[in-house]
Formats: structure tokens, sequence, C-alpha cells
């Protein structure tokens, strides 16, 4: 296969030259970037991860009216790196385009740039807690059904093409483009997690009683919450392409990696450790001094980032100033141009391979770091495996961008599908092999080694896609369509797995044995006959009530193997043969009004 040449390891990476002639004809072959990741486990793969989007945007040379153009447009986002200023050497590079190191900016870029990053890093604060803490807080309390119902909560960042050209179009003039939103939005954030910090412990409690009635509100709060962190999103996007001068345009894209990375880490793998009593008495406290909790709770950490939001609304209200700019094209022109787009007939067999692809391997992501739990692996155990895993992710994510970039995107996609069916049969093995004395050191590696395994696989999938992205989004109309192809292949991660958790339960069947004497150390009222145990509110009363619940099938390993069996299918049969064609048409056949 043609190698491609390997893209900068700077965090300024020279975008790639296309030819004028090549766009014009449709027939150019446009050459692409990896997108960054941000770490997570594989609980999250479906979730925060595929949000991400760092890809590059091929634009001809001596273009800079296009540029011009392009860059006005209200849709424009960071789903692209910056287009060529300039025109290209023979050996590629251009005058001025030599990538610049952070102190090597002007001081200027350099404050807006510290200021992108705490504005990225406010929006990973709850995006950690709602799609990687919390469901694992609420495992202790809900069934698996009533945790997808939960998943509903991370819907928001799927779904918000639909309301960002609302925010593009409509600000105040007086505030700012982007103030008029990122001001109020933060300041609801912040009163909503100082809400939630006196309410989310006993929401939780209460979440699982009355057969999981009170998950709908738990969950109507996070995603409200969620809802304005996409929002937000949406705004700081756009500013950041008027806080960074032009020429430094592909640090916002580093800003939005270092500060959404660091948010998520903090809230789930650091707070995950320090909220757990067990990890906090081994690692924080003397051994003769041990206390039934962690050095944080839930209710603590929302507060104090709540209340930090406000100050940091504050101060940005105060100290920052917008520049005014002119009033941009209108709501309905980008969804006029979203229709256009939604009417190729390419562009519609990619949707639907988008939105079946994740389905194989949605049972490991959504299940298989809470069946360990349920196994009796410990939270402390699970937040040394995801600190574990993210140096590993980091660097090998630099390899999955290589491949891509060396090989056709689609095909190491393919590669990276195969491996992350592989992933979940392995998963499955590992949570099989628990072993019944308990987390041992060996069983502990055993799920370290599956976990990197797994967020590889899942890292090499996101790269390869968006670097295909990349090469077929018009540059034209580049914001609109990259973020509608970011938000279908989003989708595709989030919509099933309300369904896999529900089946978990569904073809799940445990039943509670009384005991045959009443225990001395009796918690709850006396079990004299048996009853199903497979919700999480029942398998409790039975523990409680000195009963055992013994399962008999475990729903997990039906659903998994479905998934997979599916995934099978469906990628030998239409995914991969359609992937590899619709890779093999030219440029003109994903432009609007071009041929299919």
């Amino acid at each position: 296969m043609p190698s491609r040449r390997t893209r900068s390891r700077t965090p300024n990476p020279r975008p790639p030259r296309t030819s004028t002639k090549a766009h014009a004809n449709g027939n150019g072959n446009g050459s692409t970037t990896s997108a960054a990741t941000t770490p997570t486990t594989a609980e999250m793969n479906g979730s925060f991860r595929e949000r991400n989007k760092h890809h590059s945007l091929n634009v001809p040379d001596d273009s800079s009216a296009q540029t011009a153009r392009l860059m006005e447009r209200s849709s424009f986002t960071l789903d692209e790196a910056p287009p060529a200023l300039s025109p290209m050497s023979e050996k590629g590079l251009g005058e001025g385009s030599e990538s610049k190191g952070f102190f090597e900016l002007p001081m200027q870029d350099r404050r807006n740039f510290l200021l992108l990053v705490l504005l990225y890093f406010l929006q990973g604060i709850p995006m950690g807690l709602a799609g990687g803490s919390v469901p694992f807080l609420l495992k202790s309390h809900l069934s698996y059904g009533q945790i997808g119902v939960y998943s509903l909560a991370s819907y928001p960042y799927s779904l918000k093409l639909l309301w960002s050209p609302i925010v593009d179009a409509i600000w105040s003039q007086r505030v700012g483009r982007r103030k008029s939103w990122i001001l109020p939005i933060q300041a609801l954030s912040g009163l909503g997690m100082i809400w939630l910090g006196t309410h989310a412990q006993e929401m939780m409690e209460a979440a699982g009683a009355d057969n999981g009635a009170g998950v709908w509100g738990f969950t109507g709060w996070w995603f409200a919450l969620v809802f304005m962190c996409a929002t937000q999103d949406i705004a700081v996007d756009g500013w950041a392409l008027t806080l960074l001068s032009p020429a430094n345009l592909s640090y916002a894209s580093t800003a939005q990696t270092v500060g959404l990375t660091a948010g998520h880490f903090l809230s789930y793998t650091v707070f995950l450790a320090l909220s757990s009593p067990d990890f906090t008495n081994k690692y924080f406290r003397p051994a003769s001094a041990p206390l039934p909790q962690g050095l944080m709770t839930l209710n603590t950490y929302l507060q104090f980032w709540g209340y930090a939001y406000l100050v940091v609304t504050l101060g940005l209200a105060l100290l920052k100033k917008e520049n005014r700019e002119k009033r941009d094209e209108g709501v309905w022109s980008v969804y006029k141009i979203m229709g256009g787009i939604l009417k190729l007939r390419n562009i519609q067999i990619f949707i639907l391979i988008h939105l079946i692809a994740k389905i194989g391997f949605q049972a490991n992501d959504a299940v298989t770091n809470l069946k360990l739990l349920d196994k009796g692996f410990s939270q402390e155990d699970l937040a040394l495996t995801v600190l574990i895993d993210f140096p590993f992710e980091i660097s090998l994510g630099y390899y999955a961008g290589k491949w891509s970039e060396q090989y056709q995107p689609i095909r190491v996609w393919c590669w990276a599908f195969i491996g992350r069916l592989a992933a979940a049969v392995f998963a499955q093995l590992v949570v099989m092999a628990f072993p019944a004395g308990g987390t041992t050191v060996w069983y502990l590696g055993v799920v370290v080694v599956e976990h990197v395994f797994s967020t590889f696989m899942s890292t090499v999938m996101f790269v390869a896609i968006s670097a295909f992205h990349a090469k077929i989004a018009d540059p034209v109309i580049g914001g609109t369509y990259m973020t509608l192809l970011a938000t279908v292949s989003n989708l595709g991660g989030t919509f099933p797995r309300f369904f896999v958790l529900k089946f978990v339960d569904a073809f799940s069947v445990a039943t509670c044995i009384p005991p045959t004497t009443a225990p001395a150390d009796l918690k709850g009222s006396l079990i004299t006959q048996p009853f199903s145990c497979v919700l999480e509110a029942e398998k409790h009363r039975c523990l409680a009530g000195g009963g055992v619940c013994n399962v008999q099938r475990d729903g997990y390993y039906i659903v998994n193997i479905l998934c997979v069996a599916f995934g099978v299918v469906t990628f030998w049969g239409f995914i991969r043969p359609r992937a590899l064609q619709l890779q093999a048409l030219p440029l003109r056949a994903w432009r609007l009004g071009g041929g299919s």
C-alpha cells in the first residue's frame, strides 16, 4: 500500500498539501491527519472518547480567500486543523510554516491558549463524572437495566449537531458572540453542580428504590449537566478560532486535548481512587487509623467544582474581552447544508455503517468493568488499572496515528474492528476466570492487559475513521460536514448502550436461596422464601436477610456473545465490503452536487 508522509510529532502539525486542480475535478487524494485521543476505559469507549474530534482539513494551495470564507462560517469548528496559509515548497514546507514551541508563541497567544485549556478542563470535570465515575458508584444501588437508563445522560454530546447552528447564530453583540453562551452556561453548570453536591449521594441511594423509579430523576439532572457541557463545547470550539492568531490555530486542538484529558482523568481515575475507603486507607492513612470513607465524596467533589465554575465565570466576565464580530450566516442556511449532505447516497450508506459498527463490542464497552465489580473486583483496583492504562494509551495512540498516515484509513479501521471483537471475547474470558478467593496479583495483571488491549483497539478505530472523515469532507463546508460525521459516529456508540444493559438483566436468571438457620449478623428481614435477585435492590435484600443470591444464568455472557456474533456477521457481510468500496470512490462522490 502506498506510504504517506508521517505526521509531525509536535503539537503544531503542518497542514497537508492538496492540489487546487485535484479539488476542482474531485479526484485529488486528500492527505489526512489522525485524531488525538483522550484516556478512557473500555467502559467509556462508546461515550467520552468517541466525541473527541481532532481532524485535518484539506484546503487548496493559494486559497487565502477561500480559507477566510471557511473560517468565517458559523459552522466551522475544531473538527479540523487550520488550512494552509502559505504556499508549500518542494519539500512540503512553506515560509513561516515551521512548527513552533509553546514559548515561541506570542504572549497573547500563550495567554489565550491557557484560557482555552482551562475552559476545556472545566468541561472534562462533569464529563468524567457523568460517563466514568457515577456508573461505577451506581452499581451498588442499581441493576444493569437501570444503569442503562442512566446511560441516556450521555446523549447530548451525540446530538449537539441539532442545536449547534443556534449557538452559532444567536448572540448578543454587547457581550460577545461566544461569551453570550459561555458565561450563562458555565454559571448554570456551576449552580447545578452545587445543587447536585447537596443531593447526589441521597439520589443515588434512592435511585434503586421502588423498582428503580428514582433513576429517571437522577438521570435527568445529569442529562441537563451534560447538555450544558455540550453547548459550552460548541461555543468554546468557535471562540478558539478567533482567540489564537491564524498562524497558530492548530494549538486550539492541542488545548482541547490537554484540557479535556486532564478534566476527565481527574474526575474519573483520580476521584474514583480518592473516594474509595480501601484505597485511601491503604495508601494515605496509617494502618492504625483507618476510616470508613475516602478522602472525598461525590457530594464534596461536585460542590468544590461548582464553586470553581462560578469563580472562573466571574473572572471571564470581568477580565476577558471578546472582539466584536459581524453577524454570520443564519441558522437555516446551516441546516440546509446538513440536509444537502444527508441526501448523498454515499453518506447515507456511511451513516448506516456508523450506526451498526459499534454494536459488536458494545457489551464489552458498557458491561465488562461493571461485571468485574459485581464479581468482587474492587473500585480501587479498577482505578489502579485505569491509572496504569493511561500512559499506555497515550503512547500507543501515536502509533495508531502513524498507521493511519501510512496506510489507507479504512483498511486500518477494519483491522482494528477485528481486534476489538477479539478484545470483547478476551474480556469475557477474563470475567469468567475471576478467582473464587478474590483478586490476586496475577489476575490484576491480566485485567490490565485486557484493558490496554481493548482501549488500544478502540483508539486505532477512532483515529482511522477520523482520518477518513477528514479525507472525504468538502473543504468549502468542512465544519458542517465534519460535525455531522463526528456526531453520527458518536451516536453509533451511545444509542446501543441502553438496550445492551437492558438485555443483560433480561437474560439473567438469579434466585435468592433462604438460609437454613438465621445468621447472627442479620442486617435485614430474614429471608424465608426464594425470589428473583437479578435486580440490585433485590440482591441487597437477599444478602441482608441472610440469603445467598445464586446466579443460574449470567445475561452478560449471552449478550456479549450475541453482540460479537452480530459484529462478525455484519462486518464480513456488509460493513467491510461497503466501507472499502466507499474508500475507493473519488472525492467528487462526497461533494454536494457531485456524482455518487
